[in-house]
Order: C-alpha cells, then structure tokens, then sequence
C-alpha cells in the first residue's frame, strides 16, 4: 500500500504486517504497524492513520484501530463506547469509583472513553459498569490496548478520535466493507479477544451462526452479530 515518502523512508525501522493491496477489491482491508525505533512511537497514530484512509476503498462503511501504548504499572484500561456519551459519561468516573472504592480516571473521546481502573479490579469494573448503564459497552480492556471503532469512512473516525495524536509502540487498524452483518460500531473491527489482545479479518464466515450458538450454549456472552465473533471465540 502507499505510504507517504518520509513514512517510506522509515520502513527500516518498522515493521509492517499484513498489508493489503488496492489491487484487490471487494474485500475489507487491514493495516498494521510494528515499531522497532522507540524514536518514532509518538508518531505511531499517525502513520496508522494515513494508512487506514489509504484502504477506504476496501471499507468504506466503518473503520477501527487498536493502539498499543505504554503500560503504567498501577493501572489497567477499559475503552468504553456510547451512542449517548454526554450522558453516559457524565459521571462515570465517579460512579465507579464509589463502587470499587477507588479511584478511577476517565479520558473522554467522542462515543468513546478510556477508563483507567487500579491493577487487579477489571472484572470487578466490567461487572459494576454492567449495573451502572448496561447500554454502556466495552471496547477493550487490557494493561496497554485501546480501540476505537464507528461507523463512517476511515478519515472521519480517524479525525473523530484524533488517531493521529496517539502514541505506542503497536497497532492494527481495519476498514469495514460490510457482508454478512449489519453496518453498526459493534460490528466494525477490531473485537477485543481478551486481555490486550485483538482480532481484525478480511472476508466472511458461512457457518457464523452456528458458532455464535455453539459459544453461547458454552457461556459466552455475545454483544455483536458480526459473523467473525465466531472467529474470535473459536
């Protein structure tokens, strides 16, 4: 895929993973970045995202990326996503606070907020935040990652969240040509597989209903109907 000449000039010191071309159409696309110069992690959001709009073409529905940034060792991060987020996160920092009976910290960022929860209590958050707003819904939760997600072209989720102002060490992104699903922001990708973990794929599963039965019948809770959470439970 294209990049920008100075980006280009600096693949010596990255890594770049799985790339997909223009050339083929019809088809989702997926961008990635790996950095092995520390050097240039403040510039890693936007060098994902001029990759993201390079693949509109491939997605043009909705758009997400995962970003990978620094760990502080007294904390752990859930992202967080409302279609009401004035509301919603009005005092939700508060809330959980009070219920974990310690202190949480909120970055706010249009339908989405980063939680950053004391070491040791996301589950307890998860389960406090389910009794504060269930219509709340989890967008990752992990020690580094964030994701962000909606629907709409990939520069306008991009500028919606200000990806190119985020730093880290890592990333995934994914441009959403619909299929199987509908097109809504628990549809797009990435998903959130587990702890600082992500799931992005390009194409669509057949037997996705199947599977989405077969994990709910094991106890899985399932907030999409996208046919790759199958994948990501498998």
């Amino acid at each position: 895929f294209p990049l920008l000449s100075e980006q280009l000039a600096m693949l010596s010191n990255a890594i770049v993973l799985n790339p997909t071309t223009q050339k083929e159409r019809g088809m989702c696309g997926i961008v990635g970045l790996f950095l092995k110069d520390s050097a240039l992690e403040p510039r890693l959001g936007s060098m994902l995202t001029d990759m993201l709009i390079t693949m509109t073409d491939r997605g043009p529905d909705s758009a997400g990326i995962a970003i990978y940034g620094t760990e502080d060792p007294a904390t752990s991060k859930l992202t967080v996503q409302s279609d009401t987020p004035d509301q919603a996160f009005a005092s939700l920092d508060a809330d959980l606070s009070a219920e974990l009976g310690s202190k949480v910290h909120m970055r706010h960022k249009d339908t989405h907020a980063v939680l950053h929860i004391p070491r040791g209590h996301l589950t307890a958050a998860r389960t406090a935040l389910a009794a504060i707003n269930p219509d709340i819904r989890v967008m990752s939760s992990g020690d580094t990652v964030e994701i962000y997600k909606e629907v709409g072209l990939p520069k306008d989720v991009a500028d919606r969240f200000d990806l190119r102002s985020m730093s880290g060490t890592h990333g995934i992104g994914h441009t959403r040509m619909a299929t199987e699903s509908m097109v809504t922001t628990m549809g797009a990708h990435p998903f959130n597989t587990g702890p600082d973990q992500c799931l992005v794929h390009n194409g669509s599963l057949s037997n996705h209903n199947r599977l989405r039965r077969k994990r709910q019948r094991e106890g899985n809770h399932i907030e999409t109907e996208n046919d790759k959470i199958g994948r990501a439970h498998v």
